[in-house]
Order: structure tokens, then C-alpha cells, then sequence
């Protein structure tokens, strides 16, 4: 068995779009909600961290959704998966490069925390092979937008980028790598 919903709080790493849409979900269950990110964001109620240990400290799930890049790379240490807990459960929607693979290994080997749920991996598309035998952890084969409508609402957004590049405007989702600034 492991746990429910009930009575667990739930401690998100990343607030943008994808956070936020996790939070209103969770949320609509009961549970209290609370954000970490680089700083706190205006018209949001939830209650915001600056420090991902203590965010983990009062939180019985923590979600990631953060984006990966050396920033956050090993974001989440063993600190942080000691600071969750044994009632504490990972979960890791973002990239593989946030968690500290070795540290979580532990982690879960030495039920330091309850479960992990894991979407991507260090090294994808290949699989820590340790992971297959544990069983406290759910592996999914990195699936989280294999859906229809979001993938027809993806290639949409390619179209959207390609012509407003066409017609010299900014792309509708910049990112970092965009080598072209200004926008």
C-alpha cells in the first residue's frame, strides 16, 4: 500500500504555465499547494520558497516541473530527499539532469523516502538499470505530453513560431537557445 491524497501537501518546483496547471488540478482535490522558484510571483496565493529544502521539509510530495539547464542541474540533492522525508514522495516531470540520480538511489534504497515517480531519466532514453529493482519507484517512459490534443496543440505552436519568424515579430515560446535576441 502507499499513500493517499488525503491530508498530504504537495510542494511544486517550477510555477510557470505547467505548475500552475498541476496546482489548479491538485487543488481541486483539497490539497494545500506551495511553489518554489527564483522569486515569488504577483496574484499568486500559494505559498511561495525560496529554498527547496525547506519547501521539501513541509511538503509530502514534491513535484518537479522545473526546467533543466545547468542551473538546476542536481537541484534536487540528497538535502533535499532527506529534507522530504520517509512519508515523502518525488516526482519528476521536468528533466532528468534536476535530480541528483545517485542521491535519489539512496534515497529510495534506504526508504529515506516513500515512492518516486520518474517520466524522465539521467541519460535518456536509457534507464538507471538499478531503478527496475526497486519497488518504490513508477517509471514511465517519458509520456507526459502523449496525447492527442497536445501534441495537434504542439505542431500548432511550430506554425504559430514559424510565421510570426516569417513576418519578423517574436516567437510565441522563446527560448534560450533562440538565437535571435531583441524580441
Amino acid at each position: 500500500l502507499t499513500a493517499s491524497l488525503r491530508d498530504r501537501s504537495v510542494g511544486i518546483a517550477g510555477f510557470g504555465r505547467i505548475g500552475k496547471a498541476v496546482a489548479r488540478r491538485l487543488e481541486a482535490f483539497g490539497l494545500k499547494v506551495s511553489y518554489f522558484g527564483r522569486k515569488p510571483q504577483a496574484g499568486v496565493s500559494n505559498r511561495y520558497y525560496n529554498d527547496l529544502v525547506a519547501m521539501a521539509r513541509d511538503v509530502d510530495t514534491l513535484i518537479l516541473v522545473i526546467p533543466g539547464g545547468p542551473t538546476t542541474a542536481n537541484l534536487v540533492n540528497a538535502a533535499v530527499l532527506e529534507a522530504l522525508g520517509p512519508r515523502g514522495i518525488l516526482i519528476n516531470m521536468a528533466r532528468g539532469s534536476v535530480v541528483d540520480e545517485a542521491a535519489l538511489i539512496a534515497a529510495l534504497k534506504a526508504r529515506k523516502i516513500l515512492r518516486a515517480g520518474l517520466d524522465v531519466y539521467v541519460g535518456e532514453p536509457n534507464i538507471n538499470p538499478v531503478y527496475l529493482e526497486l519497488d518504490n519507484v513508477t517509471l514511465l517512459p517519458h509520456v507526459g505530453s502523449a496525447s492527442n490534443y497536445t501534441r495537434d496543440a504542439m505542431g500548432q505552436l511550430v506554425v504559430d513560431n514559424l510565421v510570426a519568424f516569417a513576418e519578423g515579430r517574436p516567437p510565441k515560446t522563446p527560448v534560450a537557445e533562440t538565437p535571435f535576441r531583441g524580441w
